[in-house]
């Protein structure tokens, strides 16, 4: 597979679109068919929330269209891509791989894709429970994946109703709907998604002093 070197600080059109198709292609050869369509769909809502936003649309395409691409792959290859980040096993991700699947798309991206641009792999690496102080960018794709219009829970009125609110206020509203979802399902909750639960509540406060 041929490769571009491709960051935040040295982008151009030519290879972020190269890049997108690349991890295209591999998306709808790696996952079944309703996945792929997902993650299609994640991808174009992470564009319009970006643009909406006032971020980059294409790189936030990519990180969409790429944060499922390990969502299907075997345990042992996920666990061993996961943990090239460095970072350890949570308590959730250990009783669970598949939580895992965010992490090892990162780093497949990173590897095997050269892709080099810190939001993107923020993005994809933390959009299953979210963190604390994650970048705007990556708030996209936490969003996106959860408000796609696949999920059957939103409608055209619902999602029209999410343009009045800031980022952080729709990020906290996804985050609170997710929590509510998990605990009426009797599911644990992973400490981060509460930890960034706390952590937009204090923004919006903040956002909400300042006017």
């Amino acid at each position: 597979m041929k490769t571009n070197d491709f960051s935040s600080s040295s982008q151009n059109s030519f290879n972020i679109e190269e890049k997108i198709e690349q991890v295209r292609l591999y998306a709808q050869s790696a996952e079944k068919q309703s996945r792929f369509e997902h993650s299609e769909r994640t991808a174009k809502m992470c564009e319009t929330l970006a643009l909406r936003y006032g971020l980059d649309g294409r790189r936030a395409f990519l990180a969409g269209i790429g944060h499922d691409i390990c969502k299907e792959c075997p345990d042992p290859l996920m666990i061993t891509l996961a943990v090239g980040d460095g970072l350890p096993v949570g308590a959730l991700e250990s009783k669970k791989t598949a939580l895992l699947h965010g992490r090892a798309a990162a780093q497949l991206l990173k590897t095997g894709f050269c892709i080099q641009d810190d939001e993107v792999i923020e993005a994809v690496q933390n959009h299953t429970f979210g963190k604390k102080g994650m970048s705007d960018f990556a708030k996209l794709l936490f969003i996106a994946d959860k408000i796609e219009p696949g999920r059957e829970h939103m409608t055209p009125e619902r999602l029209k109703s999410f343009e009045k609110f800031s980022l952080n206020e729709l990020t906290f509203l996804i985050v609170q709907e997710n929590i509510d979802y998990l605990q009426s399902k009797g599911k644990k909750v992973a400490d981060v998604t509460f930890e960034l639960y706390e952590y937009l509540k204090q923004l919006i406060k903040e956002e909400s002093r300042r006017g």
